[in-house]
């Protein structure tokens, strides 16, 4: 064995140290998507099917991933699941009544004040929520990779994702990159 470690020492048991720097540098280079996630683990073959920034006076607030089964075209008769990255600091009454208002705005009101109390929370520079349909009355919510609750309402999906994904968002240009076209 001494021979072998004058002459190739490479092939010599290496130690917890270099496997726990290899292992580390491997986790780092595999992609998010290949990661375990709500996103895979609740909507069946989740691809990305798009990305977009969406801002207020040029200023960005929120990243925007669009998750369709096998990344297919976005369908309203497809589950989906929508990811948004914070930019900034939004506290939890800012973002149930800007929900809300748009829900309005876009003629897709709902009575779910209740449900997103219990739904959001504050979000921080960095935090991400996801948003997971189940059929057309369910939507659920993570943040951070934690369960937050499901929402349910007859029609609750499209009400809450036309805000992002409906024909009259606040900029038609973020939601078609959104959707990936």
């Amino acid at each position: 064995m001494a021979f072998l470690g004058k002459t190739r020492p490479y092939l010599l048991p290496l130690n917890k140290a270099i496997w726990r720097t290899a292992f580390l540098a491997l986790s780092l280079l595999i992609p998010n998507g290949l990661i375990a996630s709500p996103v895979t683990e609740e909507l069946n073959g989740a691809q990305l099917r798009g990305t977009a920034t969406f801002r207020y006076l040029g200023l960005p607030i929120y990243d925007a991933k669009l998750y369709t089964p096998k990344g297919a075209p976005f369908s309203w008769s497809e589950d989906i699941a929508l990811q948004l990255t914070y930019r900034k600091n939004i506290k939890k009454k800012a973002l149930v009544n800007s929900t809300l208002d748009e829900m309005d705005r876009i003629g897709r009101s709902a009575p779910v004040r209740d449900q997103l109390n219990r739904c959001f929370k504050a979000v921080a520079k960095g935090d991400s929520y996801l948003a997971v349909s189940d059929g057309p009355d369910k939507v659920s919510f993570w943040l951070n990779g934690q369960k937050t609750c499901t929402m349910a309402h007859p029609g609750i999906k499209r009400s809450f994702m036309s805000v992002f994904l409906g024909d009259n968002t606040r900029s038609a240009s973020f939601t078609r990159r959104l959707q990936g076209r």
